[in-house]
């Protein structure tokens, strides 16, 4: 569930659900996306979350991919585990865990309008033993940090001893402990029972000395308990401190953006007099990636997501993740773009700009062909006929042929402009994602040259074109594809951002309409060749054409054929940028939309007008493909064209004056 079909449609869907249902059913639906094969390799792709070294970190010495971390509350039986742990997370938390079962007296409310989950326990548990159960199952590798909790009835002398008891059965799986005091020690007016502090320390330690023990702080800490728990910590080895997320008020604990002011408060407080090897966990008012900037700048070293991934949507942690990379990437000098470090045209990306102008060049000569002789002398030797002979007996047959011809110079024409600007705008920055999408379409379009085997008529010039641009893909392998974003991603979840996850929609759905429509013109073209509609139009049968020339079939098949294959390819690159390349102010992106579907439309509209092959049915895909593209073009507009010029517009002294400028550094 990307953002694009979380926020427009499954969200509204799931909040008329209670909440317990909804949660329910997404995480049950995500997780068995996530332990089958196939689902997994839809979350990957959708997702396409790549991996930095600059990401990289450690939370109480344990190495994590990502700075995010998933609030165990939100997965509190574990149904999404492996789902999740591929969409951005570095790791998760588990629990909290307590001795008996308390899930049954669990509500769960929301408030809508402040983006606010509230829960009727904060200390709701499935209890050891079915966490242990399901623990044994796991078979996912990500770190686990474990939150230890003691029932509420229990006396301050018991729960070092049952905190003990918790981690000796969960110690195989987990990476480290969280450990959450009971509340009777943050109460108005009691003393920090230091005592109990140094019992539990001790106590987990001596189950297993290795892993790391967080002591869990209440967002509303006073500060009569701040001071001399600031104390203790620097008495004792703690491994750092986890700032929790929840507000008790009268309506049970809520968890929700409010939470964040609360969180910088203590960070504000507790950073700069915190040993500079703990690390500090804030699990509070993360519910767009400014936030976690925002935390992450007052001194937390990781976030954890939990209401703001129910509201924001799952791409969330992705979201923050880009942003934290950004910053990173700002502050590092090695980072940052020189003018000899820029890859050379010739060397690497320069060939996908090459390929996408023989694209366009062998477009519009098709299309020349097209809308003149229709055909060339050898597809007149091959049938035996004359084009001037054809037309004269039969003038509806060669219109036919050249509205095939043309629909396929027009898509030319579109896949050379989107090839064109991948490379000059995404292969050239060295954007993963850019490389990804052009090499899988390009693998496609040189693949469905073999089309031809399905009726057997080999076309001398496609073979030639083929042979002539094939170098040019392979010459653009050497491009490198090492880079996530080179610009800065959104950090809002403003306007402008959810008109783009519409507008996203919209482009994804454009992608897989023609995808389908690709495969389904292919599969046409080496079967049956025509649908009723283009019988009808050129007023024969397929007998009656084989009795004109038994020849007419393959070449025709062959065109088919071949304008599928090119419409499938030229699929897989829109998609390819649907899903990954849309980013804030990345104005390019948009421009490749507009420019690379004109001339397919174009083509498709003209033809079918100039022949007088207008059956509204034969065309309905069309008008709805051109209403969906128009769409999204209007939706995109405020996120991709309304900022600043992107990064690769800018010349090598903007670059030198940024990386002069004052850059906020995040930890």
């Amino acid at each position: 569930m990307p953002d694009w079909s979380y926020r427009t449609f499954f969200r509204p869907l799931m909040f008329k659900l209670p909440p317990e249902t909804a949660r329910d059913f997404t995480l049950r639906l995500f997780g068995g996306l996530g332990r089958s094969l196939f689902g997994a390799f839809v979350i990957r792709t959708f997702g396409h979350m790549e991996l930095s070294p600059l990401l990289e970190g450690k939370l109480g010495g344990v190495p994590i991919r990502y700075p995010v971390g998933l609030s165990g509350s939100l997965d509190m039986h574990g149904y999404a585990e492996r789902g999740l742990a591929q969409i951005g997370f570095g790791y998760a938390e588990v629990g909290p865990v307590t001795l008996e079962d308390r899930s049954a007296c669990l509500r769960i409310d929301r408030d809508v309008s402040r983006e606010t989950l509230i829960y009727s326990d904060s200390g709701a548990s499935d209890g050891v033993q079915r966490i242990e159960a399901r623990l044994k199952r796991s078979r996912t590798k990500q770190p686990r940090f474990i939150r230890l909790r003691s029932s509420d009835d229990s006396s301050p002398s018991a729960i070092p001893d049952e905190l003990a008891a918790l981690a000796i059965r969960l110690t195989p799986y987990a990476s480290g402990w969280f450990v959450e005091l009971p509340a009777f020690c943050w109460q108005e007016g009691e003393k920090l029972p230091t005592e109990l502090l140094e019992g539990i320390y001790s106590r987990l330690a001596a189950v297993r000395s290795e892993l790391p023990i967080l002591l869990c702080l209440p967002l509303e800490l006073s500060q009569a308990h701040l001071e001399p728990l600031l104390g203790e910590l620097k008495k004792q080895p703690w491994n750092g401190v986890v700032i929790d997320d929840a507000i008790r008020t009268e309506r049970g604990f809520e968890i929700g953006p409010e939470g964040k002011g609360h969180a910088l408060r203590l960070l504000e407080q507790i950073r700069p007099r915190l040993s500079p090897g703990l690390t500090i966990v804030c699990k509070a008012g993360v519910n767009e990636p400014q936030d976690a900037l925002d935390l992450m700048e007052a001194g937390a070293d990781c976030v954890q997501l939990h209401a703001g991934l129910v509201y924001s949507g799952p791409g969330l942690p992705k979201r923050v993740n880009e942003a934290v990379l950004y910053e990173r990437m700002q502050a590092s000098s090695a980072e940052q773009e020189r003018p000899e470090s820029r890859p050379s045209f010739w060397r690497s990306w320069g060939w996908m700009c090459l390929l996408g102008i023989g694209m366009i060049v062998g477009g519009l000569l098709a299309w020349l062909v097209a809308i003149t002789s229709v055909l060339l002398p050898y597809d007149e030797e091959y049938l035996g006929i004359r084009g001037s002979e054809l037309r004269q007996l039969y003038p509806r047959l060669l219109r036919f042929m050249s509205h095939d011809r043309i629909t396929l110079a027009g898509t030319m024409v579109s896949i050379g402009v989107i090839y064109f600007l991948l490379g000059r705008y995404g292969l050239r920055a060295g954007l993963h994602w850019a490389r990804t999408a052009a090499v899988a379409s390009c693998a496609v379009g040189f693949a469905s040259f073999f089309l031809y085997l399905g009726y057997g008529y080999f076309d001398p010039l496609h073979a030639m074109a083929a042979v002539l641009l094939f170098p040019m893909f392979l010459m653009s392998l050497r491009s490198r594809g090492d880079r996530a974003l080179v610009h800065p991603p959104n950090r809002k979840n403003d306007r402008a951002w959810l008109l783009g996850q519409w507008g996203q929609l919209m482009m994804v759905v454009l992608g897989f309409a023609f995808a389908i429509g690709g495969l389904v013109i292919s599969g046409v073209g080496i079967t049956g060749v025509f649908v009723p509609t283009d019988l009808d139009y050129i007023c024969m049968g397929t007998d009656e054409l084989k009795g004109i020339n038994d020849r007419l079939l393959p070449m025709i098949a062959h065109d088919r054929a071949g304008f599928g294959g090119a419409l499938f390819c030229d699929s897989i690159a829109i998609l390819g940028t649907a899903l990954w390349g849309i980013r804030q102010n990345e104005r390019w992106v948009w421009w490749l939309f507009l420019i690379g579907g004109v001339p397919g439309f174009w083509g498709a509209f003209s033809v079918h007008l100039a022949i007088g092959y207008t059956d509204f049915v034969h065309l309905l895909p069309a008008y709805f493909a051109l209403a969906v593209y128009v769409a999204g073009l209007i939706l995109l507009y405020p996120f991709l064209m309304r900022g600043r010029p992107t990064a690769y517009a800018r010349d090598q002294t903007d670059y030198k004056r940024e990386a002069e400028g004052t850059v906020r550094t995040v930890r």
